[in-house]
Parts: structure tokens; sequence; C-alpha cells
């Protein structure tokens, strides 16, 4: 059976976002935030909730149990400082969390005392999908 693990993530990703767009919806306020204070605009992909929410599962399947402060962790980034030294600054930790709470409701998801780790359903949803991209790229090749 194919995993998550044999497959490249970016394409897995991409994939991802692509099923979530009908099952959770993004909120208002998506469109004008940033995503982290070391962003000095807001994404200019209109689908980068989805993609945000699809990395998170995957990170969340591959490193869990994992908690929003890890990921806030992963999602940051370099601050430019202006003529001082840039230093890392941690992603947002509204936007992680609203993404996991929203993949708790489809049951993808569960909180654990130690963080958020993934569930049966969510671990058949990401290995089918990972599945079905290997069907394809054979079928190209």
């Amino acid at each position: 059976m194919t995993t998550v693990y044999d497959v490249p993530a970016n394409l897995l990703i991409e994939l991802v976002a692509e099923k979530l767009k009908g099952m959770i919806k993004p909120p208002e306020w998506a469109k004008f935030v940033k995503t982290g204070a070391h962003k000095q605009r807001p994404p200019e992909r209109d689908d980068w909730w989805y993609v945000r929410a699809a990395a998170i599962l995957r990170t969340v399947y591959v490193n869990g149990p994992v908690g929003v402060e890890r990921l806030r962790t992963k999602y940051g980034g370099r601050k430019d400082m202006g003529h001082r030294p840039e230093r890392f600054v941690k992603g947002s930790g509204n936007i992680i969390r609203k993404c996991l709470q929203q993949l708790e409701e489809l049951g993808f998801v569960k909180k654990e005392k130690k963080g958020r780790v993934i569930t049966p359903k969510g671990r058949k949803f990401l290995d089918d999908l990972a599945h079905e991209l290997v069907k394809k790229w054979q079928e190209t090749s």
C-alpha cells in the first residue's frame, strides 16, 4: 500500500488542497491576513488556506503528536529588521489553530494530551490520495 512517505510532499499537498476545497471553508478574514510577523504582505494565492491546511495535515501525519507551538516554529521565518540583522519569528498561531480545528471537525485529526495526532480516517484519506497520485504518475510514465 502506498503511503504519504512514498510521494513528493509538494504534489501530495496540492492534491489534498484540491480535495479539501469542498470540505472546509476559510474564515472571512483570511483574504486580508499575513501568515506571520515575518511576512510583509498577505499570500498571493487565493487558495492559500487550503494549501496550509493540507500541509498541516501532512505534518501531523508525519510528525504527530504535534502542537500549535511546534507548527508555529515550522511555518515561521526570518523577519526583515531594516538595517539590523534579521531574526527568526514564529508564524501565525491563529491560522494554524483554526486549520487544526477544521481538520478536527472533519475527523482527520484529534487532540490528545501531548498534541494533535492523525486519526485512522485522516490516515486513510492521505494514503488514498498518495495512492491516487502514484497511479496518476505511473500512467504518465
